[in-house]
């Protein structure tokens, strides 16, 4: 019997060797134009393509599902090309080197960067960074620790400059982006009014990000509820969301306001006919300054954001929230979340 049992396990492992690696990925079947979310992914199995020199293969064990994906799945000019009918969805990771065909990276390396909504990547090496998993969870590489803690950084400190005593109103103050602005927010001694979508988000607002004022955008009427939080006017506002509750926030806006504009979830689902501020004399009227941005234009500048927002993890002023879904099959549900606000927090897929 001896000699079976050392048959079966030669072969099942001299199987293994020459079948090849298959990797689940989510594609693109066509852009969304009004498609439901089951509709436009699909699916699919597929070997994990050979090295070539100067690539890495990865075992993805994170994927970070984003807002911003909806600007990558439309033909509409952006700030980076769309991702097209057939390509896996592009999506931030972060993974282990298994296999490694360069200097720079070795096996066991965890690295983050644009490895796609799959388990399995072959990728350059150049395109990924090694980050640290002694000091911080992997998982906090794609949230408060990546490009999500990044965004939140430059766009307040950088844009929005809030000064003490000023009044800084933050939308989408209970997701990921919004949350970490408005703390830094409160850091540089401003007053913060947090807008979130119902009772349970604006408890956290009050209670855990300890935030001067919040308002439920759901169940409160918005103009009266910005006059009532922010009577004096408000000098900052980080914009997530567009639409109706950026008009309201120019109508408060005090002269020589900023403006920083993150996104604009509420426009997102119809990228061709998203609609701009109806109030928008009020940045002549008011000498105020709207500006937009994406992290394309700090990457030259991501370990000054790396610095502070470790440092707020360590020493804990900064409180970082995340909401984690368990399986690649679920990326579709993760898509839809972000625009039925159902997640709280960063919304993240742990690769099982």
């Amino acid at each position: 019997m001896l000699w079976l049992g050392l048959f079966y396990f030669i072969r099942v492992n001299f199987i293994q060797a020459i079948t090849p690696m298959k990797t689940a990925q989510y594609r693109l079947i066509d852009y969304p134009e009004g498609r439901r979310v089951a509709d436009f992914w699909q699916l699919s199995h597929d070997p994990v393509q050979q090295l070539a020199s100067g690539q890495v293969k990865l075992r993805v064990d994170w994927i970070s599902v984003d807002p911003g994906m909806s600007g990558w799945i439309t033909n509409k000019r952006s700030y980076m090309p769309p991702v097209k009918p057939g390509e896996v969805m592009r999506a931030f990771g972060v993974g282990e080197v298994i296999e490694s065909s360069c200097d720079t990276l070795t096996e066991g390396d965890v690295v983050t960067g644009f490895t796609g909504v799959t388990t399995h990547a072959v990728l350059p090496a150049r395109h990924l960074r090694i980050v640290d998993t002694t000091v911080a969870p992997a998982q906090l590489y794609l949230s408060a620790l990546g490009m999500t803690g990044y965004t939140a950084y430059f766009g307040m400190t950088d844009i929005g400059r809030p000064q003490p005593g000023e009044t800084v109103v933050v939308s989408s103050a209970a997701g990921a982006v919004g949350s970490i602005a408005a703390q830094l927010a409160r850091q540089h001694g401003a007053r913060v009014v947090g807008i979130a979508g119902g009772p349970q988000k604006k408890a956290f607002l009050l209670d855990e990000l300890q935030l001067d004022a919040a308002i439920d955008y759901r169940n409160e009427e918005i103009a009266a509820a910005l006059k009532k939080t922010a009577p004096a006017g408000i000098d900052v506002y980080f914009d997530n969301v567009g639409g109706e509750i950026l008009d309201a926030a120019l109508m408060q806006m005090n002269r020589h306001g900023r403006i920083v504009v993150c996104g604009g979830i509420s426009q997102y689902s119809d990228w061709e006919q998203a609609r701009g501020p109806a109030n928008y004399m009020q940045i002549v009227t008011h000498s105020l300054t709207m500006q937009g941005f994406t992290m394309r234009d700090y990457m030259d500048r991501i370990s000054e954001a790396l610095t502070a927002l470790f440092n707020g993890y360590q020493d804990g002023s900064l409180k970082f929230r995340q909401h984690v879904l368990e399986g690649i099959e679920r990326f579709p549900e993760a898509y839809d979340m972000l625009f039925n606000g159902r997640n709280q927090g960063k919304l993240l897929i742990k690769i099982t």
